[in-house]
């Protein structure tokens, strides 16, 4: 992803998870059936992260949450055909087979660069210009702009691009590795994923208490993809208004506290709000997971955004495979689980109250862009101003009032006889004063005299 680009590590992604798609539909070895599968769902998180990042970089500040969040609608709605799917393919390789067939449609992105396009704001972080250009020409041909119009007076932007970058600049790319000579980028990339891990690993508290009401496998499942639909709403009509920071804050709170209240008080409580605080839970829950990312792809910088938004996936995967790990220990321990998960959940509040704010504002490119981002105090104005930034106009030294007053006052000490000042000659001095000196004194008199 670091040297491949977004385009051309979608490609390599769908192209290799085709083939082990098709690989697991005619193995026949459990062992080799698992391996593959493995490997072919590694190769979809890259399909994944970079379609993600593909489209988040091709977008302004106003629209990446819609841009995103219509993805995250999109994976719902596969969720919900998967069981009907199932039901009617009835034997694991020809549903494997139903699965793998988008993946090869998706092949046909080779012949149409128009349709994935390169990010250009990669291009550009990684000093790759003539490819830059050529993306960016591409796009005002296919949008009918002209790029030899000026976009500001005397300016255009292939001009600004030639100013900035010389014609001799090198690509020069960057690793995930670079992280441990980072101070906020580290810190950042930390806290989203901690809270993307308890976002995941805290959803099998919540489902558990699902199966009191119903053994169904579907029930609990359908539930848990409604959830996710609603938390899908839930980001998509509050985080453009309150912003990231403040939401990710809130889905913690409530996350929390619904594994607290369950923990402590479900022997006591009836089985209508039980079901309640699990279901709320679960649905903030999601929402706190799928914040995670996006706020992961808008704080880190582009020239390691990829490394960084993988590595919170990966904390997301470890956080699934806990709940996993659960299931086939037949809930042996799913007291301490749900302890250390609700403990976690309270802890992730403080965490979460260092991380920047990222409404509304350009995505960082370089680590300097991303170690130059601030915390920002909670709760921040309509104009996003940060308090202790913003300087007040100063008052006007020029007063009319106070210029009369003073203009009053010194025309009534120079009319007074005795004034505070007397300038004479010394009778006697010990060195003579010199002849320009004589003259001042001889222009002065006469000025006191008329004064007077």
């Amino acid at each position: 992803m670091f040297r491949l680009g977004r385009r051309q590590g979608f490609l390599l992604s769908v192209s290799l998870s085709s083939l082990l798609g098709v690989a697991v539909c005619l193995s026949n070895s459990p062992v080799v059936f698992l391996l593959l599968r493995l490997s072919q769902g590694a190769m979809l998180a890259g399909v994944f992260l970079s379609s993600y990042l593909a489209r988040l970089e091709l977008c302004d500040p106003p629209h990446r949450l819609m841009v995103e969040m219509v993805s995250g609608f999109f994976a719902i709605a596969a969720e919900l055909l998967l069981p009907g799917l199932a039901v009617l393919c009835r034997d694991w390789p020809v549903l494997q087979a139903v699965a793998t067939l988008p993946l090869l449609l998706l092949l046909s992105y080779w012949c149409c660069p128009s349709v994935f396009p390169e990010s250009p704001r990669w291009l550009l972080a990684t000093g790759q210009i003539h490819q830059a250009k050529r993306c960016l020409q591409s796009f005002s041909i296919r949008n009918r702009v002209c790029l030899g119009e000026d976009i500001y007076p005397a300016e255009n932007l292939l001009s600004e691009i030639d100013a900035e970058y010389p014609d001799d600049t090198q690509p020069f790319y960057h690793s995930v590795l670079e992280l441990h000579s980072t101070r906020v980028i580290w810190r950042n990339c930390l806290i989203l994923s901690f809270t993307m891990f308890i976002g995941t690993g805290i959803q099998y508290c919540f489902i558990r208490n699902l199966h009191s009401y119903s053994h169904n496998f579907y029930f609990s499942y359908f539930l848990r993809v409604l959830t996710g639909a609603l938390g899908c709403i839930f980001l998509c009509l509050s985080v453009n208004r309150f912003g990231r920071r403040g939401i990710l804050l809130l889905s913690a709170i409530i996350t929390g506290l619904s594994s607290l209240l369950l923990l402590a008080l479900t022997q006591y409580l009836r089985g209508v709000l039980v079901l309640l605080l699990s279901v709320l839970g679960l649905l903030f829950s999601q929402a706190l997971a799928m914040l995670s990312v996006f706020f992961t792809s808008e704080v880190m910088p582009t020239v390691i955004r990829g490394g960084c938004l993988g590595l919170v996936l990966a904390s997301g995967c470890m956080g699934m495979a806990a709940s996993s790990m659960m299931e086939l220990q037949n809930n042996r321990g799913y007291f301490l689980h749900h302890v250390i998960f609700a403990s976690f959940a309270v802890l992730s509040v403080l965490s979460i109250m260092l991380l920047p704010e990222s409404k509304r504002k350009p995505l960082p490119d370089s680590l300097k862009d991303g170690e130059s981002q601030r915390r920002p105090p909670l709760f921040l104005s309509r104009e996003d101003n940060l308090p202790l930034l913003y300087t007040r106009r100063g008052a006007s030294e020029y007063n009319p009032d106070n210029y009369s007053r003073l203009v009053t006052a010194t025309r009534k000490m120079l009319i007074k006889d005795n004034l505070p000042y007397k300038i004479v000659v010394p009778s006697q001095s010990p060195l003579l004063p010199s002849n320009s000196e004589v003259h001042c004194i001889l222009e002065e008199e006469p000025l006191r005299e008329d004064l007077s």
